[in-house]
This record gives structure tokens, sequence and C-alpha cells, in this order.
């Protein structure tokens, strides 16, 4: 019996064929995933082979993306954020009898009372922290930036070619000339030669391509510039990214209809509908979706 909807095995699908795709990239078999995960390789064996109607209900399946990504070294939080856990059907009893058994049966483990009170009373102290200085949640977010997004190539300023410096001897001869001959007027300034406009990169074929992302609302977001994965995570609103390529840039988002996307500089158009998943490739000279 499948317990997913249908959106919710849209996501599923594309959330566990990026995981096999970077297990595999990283040469770790599925067994050492099971091993450290403490995920049932019979579970792990059916979300890489897409057999979805073999999970367990949907909250186990967003905590199973969690410890495999961790495991993979990816945002993990972020990665099963992803994964919608709204609008699941209702679990009869008799499916999967045998793993609700064994979840039950999980010995209770108590926490003592002074323990909850400390990590508020920490979790306040933090967030008050953060309220009264601004700042360091922007430079928070800046070392993020900069650790997972290349620097945005911009055009160098045209030179200035300084004129040669004068010998002794024309120094000499410059006076001697300027007792004889007349004073010349300086020149209009619509005789100086203006440099012709450079053609832009919407134009150009052989020029990278930029593309920017702005959240309207949360989503989850890759990004691969020339095959090589730039960014992955979640992108939450109000935020503003940026990224280029030489050959071919391609983003992928968990919910199209929150991403803004403009391809160099031209106006932002929405990427797609809301909590659809979405995969653009965009090229220098040609957009494919």
């Amino acid at each position: 019996m499948n317990l997913l909807n249908e959106d919710q095995e849209q996501q599923l699908k594309e959330i566990s064929k990026y995981l096999l795709q970077v297990r595999q990239e990283k040469g770790i078999r599925i067994e050492e995933v099971a091993a450290k995960t403490n995920i049932r390789l019979y579970f792990l064996q059916a979300l890489d082979a897409g057999k979805f109607t073999e999970l367990p209900e949907p909250v186990y399946v967003q905590g199973f993306i969690r410890r495999y990504a961790d495991m993979l070294g990816l945002d993990g939080q972020a990665l099963a954020k992803s994964f919608n856990l709204n609008a699941a059907p209702v679990i009869t009893p008799e499916f999967h009898h045998e793993e609700t058994e064994h979840i039950r049966k999980r010995p209770n483990i108590r926490i003592p009372l002074f323990v909850p009170f400390i990590v508020l009373i920490a979790g306040a102290a933090i967030a008050l922290i953060y309220t009264l200085n601004p700042k360091l949640i922007t430079q928070s977010f800046a070392k993020q930036d900069s650790a997972a997004t290349k620097p945005v190539q911009t055009e160098p300023s045209p030179l200035t070619v300084a004129p040669p410096a004068a010998t002794p001897d024309a120094t000499v001869a410059n006076l001697q000339n300027s007792t004889s001959s007349p004073i010349t007027p300086p020149l209009n300034n619509s005789a100086i030669a203006t440099p012709s406009p450079t053609p832009s990169t919407a134009n150009n074929p052989n020029a990278p391509v930029a593309v920017t992302l702005e959240l309207q609302g949360n989503s989850w977001v890759q990004v691969k510039a020339d095959g090589k994965t730039e960014f992955v995570g979640e992108l939450t609103k109000g935020q503003r990214r940026t990224w280029t390529a030489k050959k071919q840039l391609t983003v992928r988002s968990g919910n199209a209809g929150a991403v803004l996307i403009s391809v160099n500089e031209k106006p932002a158009q929405i990427l797609g509908a809301n909590g659809r998943v979405k995969e653009v490739t965009y090229t220098p000279g040609v957009v494919s979706q």
C-alpha cells in the first residue's frame, strides 16, 4: 500500500535520486550507510530503487532522509524539510505491523526535569543576543554565502595608460619650441574619441551565463555550474543569490513557486508552480527545461 500522495512521491523521487548520486560519487556502499544511520537496509534499498510502497509512514521517511544526508556530509535538516508531510493518507492498521510494533516497543527514556529548563534558558539567551545585535545574523549569513558561492565575475574597468615620462633632452627642446611656436588652443570635448560600447552578454554566446535567484518564500535549492554542485540547501524568504557558469548552469527547486529567477540581468520570472519540484538548465545562448 502506498502511504504517499502524488506531491510527496514526486518530491521523494527527486530527493532519493540526489542522495543516490552523491553516495555513488563518494564511493560509499549502501551497507555502510545502513550501519552508520541505524536505518534498515531494506528501507534504504527501497528508497534508492524508487519502491516507495515498501516504505513506512512519511514521518519516518523524513527521518531516513535527514540521517542519510547527514551521513553523506550534506545538510540533512534542510533536505528533510523539503519533503512535505502534509496531506498524507490514513495508515491502515495492517500495514507494516511489524515495524509499528518495533517502534512502539522502544524503551521510554526519562529526561530529568531540569534539562528542558536549561535548554530553554540557553535558547532564550541566544535569541536575545541576536535580537540586540542584528549584525551577528548578517555575519553568519555572509560566512555561509562565501563558503558555498563563487564570486560573480565582473568586467574590468578600462585602464588609463599614462603618457611616457619626458627625458631631459625632450624637456629642453620643448622649452625652446615654446618661445617660437604659438600656443595651440585646447581641443573640444567633441573631438575626443569615445570607446565603442561593449556588447552585452545576452548577445555574446561565448560569454558566461549568470543566474540570480530571489526567494519569495522558503525552498530547497540545488545549483550546478558546469557539472559541479555549487550549492544545495534551503533558502529562506528574502534571500538573493547569484551564480555564474561558463557553459551550463542548472537550477533545481523543491518549491518552484517561491523562486524568482533572472538570467543575465533580464527581468525576473517565477520558476514554476507552488509546491512543485522543477529543474531548469541555462547556457549562454539556450535555455532548456
